[in-house]
């Protein structure tokens, strides 16, 4: 007559007929509140109407620890439960749930009005996780509720091990889990818990992915190659797993087609160049942890350098090897091989080595350097002039008796030339350039008689007007 919504007071009749035990009377109740959810993915738990019923009958159990326990039901409870019997739920759990009217009823509610996460929550609540798993295969439920009803809570409750061993017992391949597992290795990254991360990798064989995860432990906040040195097991366990899926990926080459998998695939060739990058990086790692134990390490920079870097990355790495070493010559084989490997720009490499050795005043060393730059076999002809003229072209204030040694290391006469007029030694360029063929010489002379007028050197323009 007064036009209310008549639902709560359906709610509080079918609340009136539970506490009464009445539990037949008490559906019928809640039949006209209670609306099945629109979305049964949704990320929640239902109406507050569905988890209240849920909750008094959870709460309405108590545990009897009476071996014949239904020796001891009442009547209305074993009238219930044949009653509820016939429901021919879709799994029946291994626990208890299967003897507890009160439970029973349970799932009557959840499966009519409940989410599926309210249903996977619950079965995970009462230990019946293959329950749960059978539920999220049946009705395909998206990831997200995989990972709040299951997965969390599986490894929050220190379960991991159960979860993963159910998952290979109802799927031994794991493909069906594929979407999930690979969801909750992104929620993991996310959360930063690299450790399950490994572990859940290691239980879905899916190794480049694992080893991926090993060059994080390695790198991930190491501050000096002593710390690296310390976590060469990591790359140990990086070239396994490469070396496991190589394996695999040979043993099903013979079979006519591979399988739609979820793990990380990855061509043969790739691998073995991640392999042959995990060995360069041991021997990088030894020989820098040898350096700084034996304290020959200066070069302090703000990251560490390492080969599982971007290309800019790997420069560092060959420079650091260069100059760490107790000369030029230690180094250099390795850095040689690091450039070859990634094919990077061999004389951006040299031309920083050059300019930081001007930094430390080790001229000689820059000398020693250019040898080895010779001797490699595949430097250009004039890679080592160009070494020079980029420390020229930032140091002006090298003694007069190293930068004339430099400078006479280089091959060619024109570099020469441009070395000394970089230096504003004109009379050094006016020396070199008379010897050159007659054409070219009056052209580099008449330069040089310019760069003398302009600097307001009157007897080396009086020498080039002379000589012209």
């Amino acid at each position: 007559k007064s036009g209310l919504d008549p639902g709560g007071a359906w709610h509080a009749w079918g609340m009136a007929c539970l506490k009464a035990g009445n539990l037949s009377s008490a559906r019928e109740k809640f039949n006209r509140c209670l609306k099945p959810p629109m979305d049964l993915n949704q990320l929640n738990h239902g109406s507050r109407l569905v988890q209240d019923v849920v909750q008094y009958l959870e709460a309405t159990v108590k545990p009897i620890f009476i071996a014949d326990e239904d020796y001891f039901a009442t009547l209305r409870e074993l009238e219930t439960t044949l009653r509820t019997r016939s429901l021919s739920l879709e799994m029946m759990c291994e626990g208890k749930i299967q003897h507890k009217s009160y439970y029973q009823e349970c799932l009557f509610y959840l499966h009519s009005y409940g989410t599926n996460l309210a249903i996977i929550s619950f079965y995970m609540r009462h230990d019946c996780m293959r329950e749960a798993l059978l539920h999220l295969l049946n009705k395909e439920s998206p990831s997200e509720v995989f990972i709040e009803g299951i997965f969390v809570p599986s490894y929050e409750s220190g379960k991991l091990h159960m979860l993963e061993n159910l998952l290979e017992t109802i799927d031994p391949g794991l493909e069906s889990w594929g979407v999930y597992l690979i969801a909750a290795c992104k929620y993991l990254q996310r959360k930063n818990y690299y450790h399950i991360l490994y572990e859940l990798q290691q239980f879905m064989k899916d190794h480049v992915r694992a080893a991926m995860t090993c060059i994080r432990f390695f790198t991930h906040g190491a501050k000096s190659y002593t710390e690296l040195g310390g976590k060469q097991t990591w790359l140990l366990k990086i070239k396994d797993h490469l070396k496991v899926y190589l394996q695999e990926v040979s043993r099903s080459a013979g079979r006519k087609k591979m399988a739609l998998t979820f793990r990380k695939k990855m061509s043969a060739t790739d691998v073995s160049r991640h392999i042959n990058t995990v060995d360069l990086q041991m021997e990088v790692t030894k020989f820098l942890h040898q350096c700084e134990s034996s304290g020959a390490s200066q070069m302090t920079s703000s990251s560490l350098p390492t080969l599982f870097g971007n290309n800019n990355m790997k420069m560092d790495v060959a420079c650091k090897v260069i100059l760490e070493g107790k000369n030029i010559e230690e180094g250099f084989g390795i850095a040689f091989r690091v450039l070859q490997d990634f094919q990077l720009e061999a004389s951006e490499v040299y031309s920083k080595v050059a300019k930081q050795l001007v930094k430390q005043q080790k001229y000689s060393e820059i000398r020693q350097l250019l040898k080895c730059v010779n001797e490699s076999g595949v430097a250009a002809k004039n890679d080592g002039d160009n070494i020079i003229l980029n420390c020229l072209n930032e140091f002006k204030n090298i003694p007069a008796e190293d930068l004339d040694n430099l400078i006479q290391d280089m091959d060619s006469d024109e570099n020469k030339i441009q070395a000394y007029v970089m230096c504003n030694k004109l009379r050094s360029a006016y020396l070199v350039s008379v010897r050159q063929e007659k054409a070219r010489a009056v052209q580099l002379v008449q330069h040089v008689r310019q760069l003398a007028e302009s600097s307001g050197d009157d007897v080396m323009k009086a020498i080039c007007a002379q000589w012209l």
